[in-house]
């Protein structure tokens, strides 16, 4: 596996850990990331239990989706009337109950507030022919909206802090207000998941096998495995999840990569179906699993995560990518924090517009029912134009008079049936979008106007005519700033630590240098 630095990024771990080490908590984790992306195949294969079916949905735990106040628009379907999915995968390291207490430890962490310590975005495209899974580091130091708990009324100042501190500021719908922030990806829905039922789960479905590249012993974790593959399971697998010091340069970093590899066998076994075969085992699993698992009001019932299931298994294993967002030290505290590189919003800007990251082809769009679009556009005086203002974002307002500023500019090079639309947007990238085949040249002679990349062009059936929505990317000026080249297939994959889930040969690096083998 490929390391995505030699710095170890860290950030105040507690007792035991020494200065510069992330906190104790994410050492701790137990198994939360994978029980969260394995809950949803679980769930699917116990609904069909009708009587079972509304114990399942009392147990879950539901929540608001944003908390921030300003949600980005969903993404936009395309051509074909498909649309992305992007799922935010957490886990907390909440110790409020005497089980979750029992797994995580640190019994003076009794009752407070948690953290999410694993965040992960599932990014899986809208012709469902591929997925990522994007890790942000838990030290990571973002910008956290403006936020209000819907249960106390308390709002919470927008601040910068790292990343994990997110779900103190009224729970996991501020974290998604934090991601939209930070990435510019809107979100769809929520996942956490806590201690309770985690050890469990990974019991049910059986060994996973992992590989070291030699032998390695942590004290911290307990893991101590001899160089080659291993199938583990139970107390192992936990050890596994939770080792970060005897892995790559003992940063949080190469835990992350570490559960990269332990997810993507598990997709294998799970896509295989060489696990979860016994019922009996089906129901306690399923039953445990909601139990320790919050999501947001749209998947607050067994249904719709049965159906989210269905929906992403046709994703080909070979298509999944899970990857690391790049970064750089944070310049304020870089024995400590991190902070996203160039390259990491290149990443973002790559989701965000369902580009598939693993370096494959995206899927061709199904064939349009209607003829092919017109070789020239209408006369600039014929074509007409919606704009919108889209420039704001959680922590930004919308640059007051934006659309207005751009309608006239257009109206100025000759598009005089240009009109402002005063609907409420707000979205990362500005886009241009049209109804049907026969205005894609008139909406790209748009884009040529005002210097807009024709990848911004986009068919719509959401739209009923050319409309151009003016993203957070274009706050001021009046033509279309230009873009930096984007870093290579190649290079951008090798900077986000990218692993394949087809790929079979992965095996992690051990912190050799750092005395964690024998």
């Amino acid at each position: 596996m490929t390391r995505l630095s030699e710095q170890a990024p860290g950030g105040g771990e507690a007792a035991g850990d020494g200065p510069g080490r992330p906190r104790s908590g994410g050492r701790r984790l137990v198994l939360k990331w994978l029980t969260v992306t394995a809950t949803v195949v679980v769930l699917g294969a116990a609904a069909g239990a009708c009587a079972y079916y509304e114990r399942l949905n009392g147990n879950l735990h539901k929540g608001d989706l944003n908390l921030g106040g300003k949600p980005l628009d969903k993404a936009p379907a395309n051509a074909a009337g498909q649309t992305p999915l992007n799922i935010l995968l957490l886990g907390s390291d909440g110790r409020n109950t005497a089980e979750d207490l029992r797994l995580g430890g640190s019994h003076a962490d009794a009752g407070r507030a948690p953290l999410a310590d694993v965040e992960m975005l599932v990014h899986v495209a809208a012709d469902r022919g591929s997925m990522t899974v994007l890790s942000v580091p838990r030290d990571t130091r973002v910008t956290i909206p403006r936020c209000t708990d819907p249960a106390t009324g308390t709002t919470y100042p927008q601040t910068e802090d790292i990343i994990n501190a997110s779900l103190q500021h009224g729970g996991p719908g501020c974290t998604v207000a934090t991601w939209e922030e930070l990435t510019g990806i809107p979100i769809d829905h929520f996942m956490m998941i806590d201690f309770s039922g985690v050890v469990a789960m990974a019991d049910a479905v059986g060994g996973v096998p992992v590989c070291v590249s030699a032998n390695v012993y942590d004290k911290d974790s307990g893991l101590r495995l001899t160089k080659g593959t291993h199938v583990i399971a139970g107390q192992q697998a936990l050890q596994w999840l939770r080792t970060r010091h005897g892995f790559e340069d003992g940063s949080d970093i190469g835990r992350t990569h570490a559960q990269h590899m332990y997810l993507n066998a598990m997709v294998r076994q799970l896509k295989s179906g060489a696990k979860l075969t016994d019922p009996g085992e089906l129901m306690g699993l399923a039953d445990a699993a909601t139990k320790a698992l919050t999501v947001d009001k749209g998947l607050g019932s067994v249904k719709k995560l049965y159906d989210l299931a269905d929906d992403i298994k046709r994703v080909p294993t070979g298509r999944i990518t899970m990857a690391t967002m790049p970064w750089d030290p944070d310049p304020k505290a870089p024995d400590e924090h991190v902070v996203p590189s160039a390259q990491a919003a290149a990443l973002f800007a790559m989701i965000r517009g369902d580009q598939p990251v693993d370096g494959g082809p995206a899927a061709k769009p199904r064939p349009a029912p209607h003829p092919s679009p017109a070789d020239t556009a209408a006369p600039r005086d014929r074509i007409a134009v919606g704009v919108a203002n889209g420039t704001g974002t959680a922590e930004l307002a919308p640059v007051p008079g934006r659309a207005a500023e751009i309608t006239a500019r257009l109206a100025a090079l000759g598009f005089t049936e240009a009109t402002t639309d005063t609907t409420p947007r707000a979205q990362a990238d500005t886009t241009i979008s049209y109804p049907d085949a026969g205005l894609k040249a008139d909406a790209e002679e748009v884009a040529k106007a005002l210097g807009i990349p024709l990848s911004a062009v986009r068919k719509s059936p959401e739209v009923s005519g050319i409309t151009l929505v003016v993203g957070a990317d274009w706050r001021g000026g009046t033509g279309y700033p230009a873009p930096a080249p984007p870093p290579s297939a190649d290079r951008l994959t090798h900077s986000a630590s990218a692993l394949n889930a087809g790929d079979t040969t992965a095996c992690m690096q051990v912190n050799v240098a750092g005395g964690y083998s024998w």
